[in-house]
């Protein structure tokens, strides 16, 4: 693969110094530009960022002094998290600057194809599994993006041979101009973002974004049986959106569904050759648990087929593959009930899909700072519920889309899982789950999974 070129990318100014933001400026700097880097936190917060930017040569850029170093760059790349129309991208792009996000330039760097997930839910694991699929298959994999690990940073290090996957978010698809994976796969969009979104359609057509540069011997993976996703597929005769060759998935056989379930067996229908259906694998043998975990594997498994891996191989990652942190993860059983962080279930329909997935009764633990997201949808899964306990900015918000059901506020984790074991008996499931972002209380969804299993831990200790 021949990446779109780095050209251009001379003088560099990094927007935004998180984890994306630091990792551009040390491979920007290795690559011999001249980088500046500018972030609107306190300085006292900034501290160690500022001496681990400037260690790798950058220079540091004080917001009110930006207009100083514009005249002297050409281009500006933009970190995950930062919008389009906060105020430091509207002085860049006022400036006459052009804007690109990093995976853009990661992408531009790239010598070996990408396989690019994106998704509301389910992203993280689904890139996960799919990394692991493409090692079991023998191939040299880097495994980069919204995951954790800076995409620039793998792709950075990647050989024409090896294989690249990427979690991309629809805020890192925003500004990208070239950024085109050789495989592509939406898992499905559900209300999230809103924000930052004015509508869904809005945030629809951001995540879009990840398939608008593929051409024809490109490869799109799609749910069929999500009802934006879906949208995608043409009737009637008309044009396709997707400029790819396109592969769907859904649970029930249908004319343009390439994998789906055939009872409790996940079925391929090649699209070419044999077209006979090949049997893939049982649920049963999946660790993950959940309807929405099933149409995970189903897109890994196409990822899969679409690069050519070895089906058996695909088979053993599948059957190996350990349900993440703080996804549904069991972190202990205390007097009977077992307490389940699901932390990163940061919307609503993540509740909804957690809530489906578990068949015991449920103390629900919800709530967060907003994303301007509907709770109704959520508020039906969750009056199923034994009680919910709620924390947070949103707690008065989701209460109200519970009007039926007696729910509990805490004023912290520790007393929100103190309430939750007194509402809980032998048998039941303690959940988190909280539907919202954690930034009120929390620096990320980790510290408050974290937090959970603290609580938990702290409670188990004090019962023996």
């Amino acid at each position: 693969m021949t990446p779109a070129g780095f050209e251009g990318f001379e003088r560099v100014l990094v927007i935004g110094l998180g984890r994306s933001g630091r990792a551009s400026c040390a491979v920007l700097r290795a690559r011999g530009a001249t980088v500046y880097a500018v972030d609107e936190k306190a300085p006292y917060e900034l501290a160690q960022t500022r001496a681990e930017v400037e260690a790798a040569g950058a220079r540091f850029v004080a917001p009110e002094d930006l207009e100083v170093v514009l005249r002297d760059v050409n281009v500006a790349v933009l970190s995950p998290g930062i919008p389009l129309n906060g105020s430091l991208v509207r002085r860049v792009q006022e400036a006459g600057v052009p804007v690109f996000s990093e995976i853009e330039v990661a992408y531009r760097i790239c010598h070996a194809p990408i396989v690019a997930v994106t998704g509301t839910k389910g992203k993280t694991t689904t890139t996960a599994l799919i990394g692991a699929m493409f090692r079991r298959a023998g191939k040299t994999t880097w495994v980069g993006g919204n995951i954790g690990n800076a995409l620039i940073e793998q792709t950075a290090q990647a050989a024409p041979g090896d294989w690249v996957i990427a979690e991309v978010s629809s805020f890192q698809l925003e500004s990208i101009r070239s950024f085109k994976p050789r495989i592509s796969t939406i898992l499905n969009i559900a209300p999230d973002h809103l924000d930052r979104y004015h509508s869904m359609d809005e945030y629809a057509e951001a995540k879009f974004r990840v398939f608008a540069n593929q051409g024809p011997g490109d490869t799109f993976v799609g749910n069929f049986d999500d009802p934006i996703v879906g949208e995608l597929v043409p009737s009637d005769g008309a044009q396709s959106r997707v400029p790819a060759r396109a592969l769907w998935f859904a649970r029930e056989p249908h004319l343009v569904t390439a994998l789906y379930l055939r009872g409790d067996r996940i079925t391929y229908a090649p699209p070419t050759g044999d077209p006979r259906p090949v049997d893939i694998l049982g649920l049963d043998e999946i660790r993950l648990v959940g309807a929405h975990n099933v149409a995970n594997v189903m897109a890994a498994f196409l990822v899969g087929l679409a690069a050519g891996l070895d089906l058996e191989a695909l088979r053993d990652a599948a059957r190996e593959f350990e349900p993440l942190p703080h996804r549904l993860e069991r972190v202990a059983e205390l007097d009977g009930v077992t307490y389940v962080d699901d932390s990163k279930a940061t919307n609503p329909s993540a509740v909804v899909a957690a809530l489906h997935a578990i068949g015991q009764p449920v103390v629900l633990i919800a709530g967060g700072k907003s994303k301007r997201t509907d709770f109704t949808d959520m508020g039906k899964a969750a009056a199923r519920a034994k009680a919910v306990v709620l924390i947070g900015e949103a707690a008065d918000e989701i209460a109200a889309a519970l009007p039926g059901t007696e729910c509990t506020r805490a004023a912290s984790m520790d007393d929100a899982v103190r309430v939750a074991k007194a509402l809980a008996g032998p048998g039941d499931i303690v959940l988190l789950s909280p539907g919202c972002a954690s930034f009120d209380m929390f620096a990320s969804a980790e510290a408050r999974g974290d937090a959970f299993r603290d609580a938990v831990l702290g409670a188990l200790a004090g019962s023996r």
